[in-house]
């Protein structure tokens, strides 16, 4: 398919309550059947940027899981987000993009909040996770992950680049500018979903959620208020571009090392 219709989700999200936060994006998430192919949510969207995760913790086949098995399946859409899940001992800010029927691909946090403790808390992640969707690459990260290029470096020939995010307002011109360096430098398109509203932490979101084009042109920005949007992007006009400008095969030859 050369073309694939994504849908941004910013909203306010409910201090550390699990159950609330599932029962808002039920209600938000009402009416995309059919309309979309992809759905995406902000980081830790079922908690608010929580280090208490040996409260809030899930398995991966507790609530949340669920939740979002039943949403993909109805709306007929991928659905993707992060929350705070306990796997072999250790916690972990895990991105889970769901498919229609059941599968799943995760994605673990590889940038961990220093500033805020994270990395005291969560366990980093080691590998990135490409996803295959109706014939699109998609390559999701979080958050933090925005800063460092390396990381998001268009090695394996993504369209779509996305991130989920709790990015605090006082940071919003590094999230509006990081997003669109993101774009031009891997000539892929780029969703950024963020939240908004405030938190127990007394930390202010504007959000600011984007999609930006491989030229790093912004096709849509929103700041200061709950929304939900639904564009199509359009793969063809970004490999013709890429043809045109074929600056990605001019890129450094490295390995990145984990630790």
């Amino acid at each position: 398919m050369n073309s694939l219709r994504i849908t941004t989700v910013q909203s306010i999200l409910h201090w550390e309550d699990i159950t609330r936060n599932l029962s808002m994006f039920d209600e938000k998430l009402k009416g995309l059947a059919g309309q979309t192919d992809l759905i995406i949510l902000p980081e830790m969207f079922t908690t608010g940027f929580s280090m208490n995760a040996a409260a809030l913790a899930e398995g991966m086949d507790g609530k949340t899981i669920q939740w979002l098995t039943v949403q993909a399946k109805e709306a007929n859409a991928a659905v993707t987000g992060s929350f705070i899940v306990k796997e072999g001992g250790r916690f972990y800010n895990r991105l889970v993009w769901m498919y229609p029927d059941g599968r799943f691909v995760c994605y673990d946090k590889r940038h961990l909040f220093t500033l805020a403790g994270e990395h005291k808390t969560y366990e980093a992640g080691t590998r990135k996770s490409i996803v295959e969707w109706k014939g699109w690459k998609v390559c999701p990260l979080v958050c933090y992950d925005l800063r460092f290029p390396v990381w998001s470096r268009n090695a394996e020939g993504y369209d779509l680049l996305l991130y989920v995010a709790n990015w605090p307002n006082a940071r919003s011109h590094h999230w509006k500018h990081l997003l669109i360096a993101r774009a031009i430098e891997n000539q892929a398109f780029v969703a950024g979903v963020n939240r908004t509203g405030s938190d127990e932490k007394g930390l202010d979101y504007s959000g600011d959620s984007a999609v930006v084009d491989y030229a790093g042109k912004v096709i849509y920005q929103i700041t200061d208020q709950e929304d939900i949007f639904t564009c199509t992007l359009d793969r063809a006009q970004m490999t013709a571009f890429r043809e045109r400008l074929n600056f990605l095969n001019d890129q450094d030859n490295f390995q990145i090392l984990n630790e």
